[in-house]
């Protein structure tokens, strides 16, 4: 039995995910992949999340605002600065208020706050490729 091409199409986005904790990753990318996300790389910190975009140019980039080498906000900044039309979901703790403030106003398209369910980290990223790919 054949399926229709309308359900393939509109779930299969690619993803790359940037933390420095493997569990973090894990748990968003349980997440993506629900919501029909195919993780095609994972860095655990901002300078291989920026090499990752560079090379694999995904839909939707994933980013922890605190990591080694480059956090969020400057990986933000670089991948906004190869692609201004990237979608970038930033993810923080409560504590940085701040740096998300910053990375919005550089062109993240929403944030998602630690500690979260897998439900809300869901809706948000749902919402994200919903406006950013018109689906």
């Amino acid at each position: 039995m054949a399926h229709s091409s309308a359900d393939t199409e509109k779930k299969d986005f690619s993803c790359i995910i940037a933390d420095d904790s493997a569990f973090a990753r894990k748990n968003i990318a349980g997440v993506l992949t629900k919501l029909g996300g195919n993780v095609v790389g994972e860095a655990a910190n901002g300078q291989e999340a920026l090499d990752l975009f560079g090379k694999l140019h995904p839909d939707l980039v994933v980013l922890d605002i605190t990591m080694p080498v480059l956090d969020g906000v400057e990986t933000l900044r670089k991948i906004i600065e190869q692609d201004k039309n990237a979608v970038v979901v930033i993810v923080s703790s409560l504590g940085h208020k701040e740096m998300v403030w910053k990375a919005i106003c550089l062109g993240a398209k929403s944030f998602v706050t630690k500690p979260y369910t897998a439900d809300y980290a869901g809706m948000i990223i749902r919402d994200v490729i919903k406006k950013t790919t018109g689906g």
